[in-house]
C-alpha cells in the first residue's frame, strides 16, 4: 500500500451512534459495556485499537458512541460488528428475543424432551434411530417444549445465545443420507421476533 492509499483511507473517520432508550441504563467500565434492562442485565468486553466507545447526552437523550480518528478497513469492520453487539444488548434488554422452532416427523414419531440437567435437548426416534440425539442449550437461553413436543420456542436475552441455541436444535435433526424431498422429519425454525416469548413480552 503506499502512503498515499494509507493517508485517504485514513481520511474521515469513524462516528457511530446508538440510542439508548428509556428504561434501559448503558455503562462503560473500562474495556467492559454493560446494559441493564427491565429484562436483565449483559455485559461484555469491546476492545480495538483505535476505537473509543463512550456514552454522550444529547437533546434527544443519551446515546453510546463509536468513534475513532482512523477510517481504515479493518477499523470500520470493528465498529459496525460492535455497533451491532451493543443494539444487540440494548435490545435484548429491553425487549428480548425469540425463535420458534416446529417438530416435523411425518414417518417416524419423535418426542424432544429437556435433559435432567436442563441443559440441553433431547430428541429421541428421529428417523427410528435407537439412540437419541442431542442438542446443546446455550447459557443464557431458555427453551420451552410446547404443543405436547410440536413446537420449541427458544427464548432470552442474549441473541447470540438464543441464535445459537436454534442452530444447534436445528443442526441435530439435519438429514443427511435421507431424500429430504421425501423425508422432510426434523425441527425448523419458523418464526423470529422481539419479545421473551412468540407472540408478546
Amino acid at each position: 500500500m503506499t502512503e498515499s492509499m494509507e493517508k485517504e483511507e485514513d481520511s474521515g473517520g469513524i462516528d457511530y451512534s446508538i440510542p439508548i432508550p428509556e428504561g434501559v441504563n448503558v455503562t462503560i467500565e473500562g474495556r467492559k459495556v454493560k446494559v441493564v434492562g427491565p429484562k436483565g442485565e449483559l455485559a461484555r468486553v469491546l476492545w480495538y485499537p483505535q476505537l473509543h466507545i463512550a456514552i454522550a447526552e444529547t437533546d434527544k437523550g443519551s446515546e453510546v458512541v463509536i468513534k475513532s480518528d482512523s477510517s481504515r478497513k479493518n477499523t470500520k469492520a470493528m465498529a459496525g460488528t460492535y455497533r451491532s453487539h451493543i443494539n444487540n444488548m440494548i435490545i435484548g434488554t429491553n425487549e428480548g428475543f425469540f425463535y420458534k422452532l416446529k417438530v416435523l416427523h411425518a414417518h417416524f414419531p419423535m418426542q424432544v424432551a429437556l435433559t435432567k440437567e436442563g441443559n440441553a435437548i433431547s430428541i429421541s426416534n428421529f428417523l427410528g434411530e435407537r439412540k437419541a440425539r442431542v442438542a446443546k442449550i446455550m447459557e443464557g437461553a431458555n427453551v420451552e417444549i410446547k404443543g405436547k413436543g410440536s413446537e420449541i420456542v427458544v427464548s432470552g436475552i442474549d441473541k447470540e445465545a438464543v441464535g445459537q441455541t436454534t442452530a444447534n436444535i436445528e443442526q441435530t435433526t439435519r438429514i443427511k443420507r435421507y431424500d429430504p424431498r421425501v423425508f422432510q422429519d426434523g425441527i425448523y425454525l419458523v418464526e423470529k421476533g422481539l419479545g421473551t416469548e412468540a407472540g408478546g413480552n
